[in-house]
This record gives C-alpha cells, structure tokens and sequence, in this order.
C-alpha cells in the first residue's frame, strides 16, 4: 500500500525528507480496526518524530497521528464497530503512524466521526480535541457539565491546533479564557473562537492582565512554552491554583516557584493512555465520541484552516515546513491519495 515516510532525519527543504514508499497492509490485532485513511492532518510530535525518529534496519518510517477514514476489518476482541463505520482518532505514538492507505489502531482510542463534518474535516479535530479535553477538565479540574463561572484559565498560545479546540472546550464550560497571540490573523482567530482577553505574547503577560482588571488566574494551560514562561506562570497563578503544559522543557523547572502558593503542575501527553495501556484506555473513544456530539450539536467550531491534496509526499514536507515556521493558525489537512 501507499505511505509516506522517510528513512533519514533530514530538514522539509531536503526532498528525501518524506518520500512516497511502499509498505505492507499492517496485520489487525484483536482489538484493533484496520482503517482505510481518507485524510490526515499534521500536529507539532510530527515534526518532532521527523527530527529524532530514526529508522530501524532500513524500514521507513511512518509518521502521522490523526487520521479520518472507513473501517474495513474488525478485531475479534472489538466492538461497537462494524465495517463500513466512518471513525476518527489520533494514534498511537509506539505505532506505525496514519500517513498511509490503509491503518491498524486499537479501538479502544478511536470515535465515530461528527455526523455533520466531512472527513478531511474530522480529521483535523482528534489529537487537539483529546488533548484540550484531558488538560481543561482532567489537569486543570473544570467541571466539564459547567459552573465554572467566575473561573479564569490562561491559554498560553491560543491561535495553535490545540489551543484552538481549549478555548473553544473552555468557553463552552463557562470559563473566562484569556489567551496569547499576537499577529492581526492570530488574535482574529482567536477572538473567533471566544477568546475574552487577548494578550500580546512579546511583552510581560503581568501588565496586560492587570490593565483588564485581573491579577492572577485560576488555570493555566501553556502550550507554546514551559521553560520561557515559567516564572510568569508561577507570579500569575493564583494560590491553590494549577498549571499544565504540553510542551517539554530543555531544562529543569524551579518547581519551588510554587510552593508559596500551594500551587500545582502537571504535563499533559495525549499518547499516555496508549502509550502504557492503563486501564482507562477506553477513555480516549469515549472522550472523541462526546467531541463529536458536541460538533453535531453546533458547540464547536472546525479548526481545519488549510486543506491540501492529495496526501503525498510533496504536501506532507509543505505541511511540516508551515508548522515549523510557527506561522500556521488552526490545522493543516491532507485528504485523498
């Protein structure tokens, strides 16, 4: 079958960088579904596993960790799937990734699609939905059914795949969410998406929160930065109050930064559940069906904001090097072989 790997850790600008390979139909395992992939869409770990992944005895590797696509066989183990069903899902990080025709996944991570959304834009939705989900309401302790009101979270980087589906998840909550951009199209995205209070990242956080009348903020969710916001967040965060990031730092983290407050940190890892197959595995298909219902009901908005085709090997290096220059707003889709 078709699929995009590669078998060198080379720059986008280096053709050899993604290449169109040829690999075999993976094999289904009972409690997998093997899935047809119709579209994909790129995340930061795919930038990353480009850089440091290597190949193993000369095999390609594929990356790729959301998918869209058709079910076309059912493990033994599985169910509440039957050929035929359109699903979405985001991977599993110690697996062949979704950037090929056809692709085994555990079901037990996987949802059914949005009714209401195609699958190019299905697929854009799974990695940031569930990561957004576990940090909001599982990390920083929301109530998911609402009462949240009075309550502030900071979004340190708003106008992002996932920081696009938080403020969306927050808002929805009834959460004040405050949130960082800082270009003319980043801080129209986010105002888009409900953001009350947007902040300029370049300069000091503390000065602009206070000139909107705040001082500190209950949550924190940073998505951009661990180690160069570190002291902020620890001034910003209120006593008792609590910080989860999704990006790892390069250097130790003054976690005494804290303690005055009693305040707490934790990291997010959407493949965590998969990665160890802790007993809540099933959480994840859970998490993507509610998500789901929330788009058919109209409370989210689709976050797809480029779309290219097909998914080759060409558009695949196009999409990595637009999310490498930190300029890409919302997600980056590929559709169709």
């Amino acid at each position: 079958m078709k699929a995009i790997g590669y078998f060198e850790n080379l720059p986008t600008t280096d053709d050899k960088s993604l290449l169109a390979v040829e690999v075999p139909i993976p094999a289904v395992g009972p409690n997998d579904l093997l899935v047809q992939v119709h579209a994909v869409s790129v995340n930061p770990v795919d930038t990353k596993q480009r850089k440091r992944k290597p190949s193993q005895e000369g095999e390609p590797v594929v990356l790729g960790y959301d998918a869209a696509g058709v079910v076309t066989q059912v493990g033994a183990e599985v169910s509440g799937f039957q050929v035929g069903d359109q699903v979405y899902y985001a991977g599993d990080i110690t697996r062949p990734g979704t950037n090929s025709e056809f692709h085994a996944v555990d079901a037990r991570i996987v949802g059914h699609k949005p009714r209401s959304l195609s699958l190019a834009q299905s697929a854009a939705l799974p990695l940031t939905s569930l990561t957004a989900y576990e940090a909001i309401f599982e990390h920083l302790g929301f109530s998911v059914q609402g009462g949240n009101e009075g309550k502030a979270v900071l979004i340190i980087g708003g106008a992002g795949g996932v920081g696009s589906m938080a403020i969306q998840m927050a808002k929805m909550a009834g959460i004040k969410v405050i949130t960082t951009a800082s270009r003319p199209e980043t801080i129209e995205w986010v105002t888009h998406l409900g953001a009350d209070i947007v902040l300029d990242h370049r300069q000091p956080l503390a000065p602009q929160l206070q000139a909107n009348g705040v001082q500190m903020v209950d949550a924190i969710f940073n998505t951009a930065d661990t180690a160069g916001y570190w002291k902020q967040m620890a001034d910003l965060i209120k006593p008792f109050g609590h910080i989860c990031s999704i990006v790892e730092s390069k250097e130790p983290l003054d976690l005494t930064l804290l303690m005055a407050k009693s305040a707490s940190f934790s990291w997010e890892l959407m493949f965590t559940r998969s990665m160890f197959q802790t007993p809540d595995m099933i959480r994840q298909q859970e998490i993507l069906n509610q998500v789901a219902q929330w788009f058919d009901d109209g409370k989210l908005q689709v976050t797809a904001t480029k779309s290219l085709e097909p998914i080759s090997a060409e558009n695949l290096r196009e999409a990595h090097a637009l999310l490498e220059s930190g300029k890409s707003v919302g997600k980056i889709v590929l559709h169709g072989w």
